[in-house]
């Protein structure tokens, strides 16, 4: 059950790691549900309950039906840490990178998804139905992209994966930064988000 449960997330695009896989195991998954980036907007990707328990900044990321109380975890360095930079960007390593090493003025090629605060899907690179992807590239420079996401790409190596909250003092502060999708649609849901945090979920494809 639990393979399957990951392969779904997987899909959604919610890289799961080998220490959150376990986590899971260990707290006994019942039922878990991931918000904005199944299926809908809300899908069931267990059949069992699941006892309280959130992963990641304050539940943002994962929502679990609270049933039970939540048992004492063994290892707590199984629970993935995030780090606050200066700027109020939180960052977690779900997986770091072996490749080459992105800087500030290089050109990215990366995968991505982004929700609001409380999980709800707002726009992703990769297809929620069919699994593909449409990679975008990104300059990491102040001017053409939100600078909270520059500093989260900025230091990964390219097969790396990272989570981070992104506060809209350091997000879409002008309609012309990227990434920002090309249809009128997905834009203007963006776009009428920009004055929250929002969570982005990237991945390092290349750096160009």
């Amino acid at each position: 059950m639990m393979e399957g449960a990951c392969m779904v997330v997987n899909r959604a695009f919610l890289w799961s790691s080998p220490r959150e896989t376990r986590l899971i195991e260990k707290l006994g998954v019942k039922d878990v549900w991931i918000k904005g980036l199944s299926y809908d907007s809300m899908s069931r990707v267990s059949r069992r309950r699941f006892i309280s328990q959130f992963v990641g900044f304050g539940g943002a990321f994962l929502y679990v039906s609270p049933v039970l109380p939540a048992p004492m975890l063994e290892k707590e360095s199984d629970v993935i840490r995030y780090r606050k930079l200066s700027n109020g960007v939180k960052i977690q390593d779900i997986v770091k990178g072996e490749g080459i090493e992105a800087h500030e003025g290089d050109l990215v090629e990366v995968n991505y998804v982004c929700r609001r605060s409380n999980g709800y899907f707002v726009h992703s690179t990769v297809d929620q139905f069919s699994g593909e992807s449409r990679p975008v590239k990104l300059p990491l420079d102040d001017a053409e992209i939100i600078q909270g996401l520059k500093d989260v790409l900025v230091g990964m190596k390219v097969g790396g994966k990272r989570r981070a909250l992104i506060p809209p003092e350091v997000g879409y502060v002008s309609e012309n930064l990227k990434p920002i999708p090309d249809e009128f649609g997905p834009r203007r849901s963006l776009l009428s988000h920009a004055k929250e945090p929002l969570i982005f979920e990237v991945q390092l494809l290349k750096v160009l």
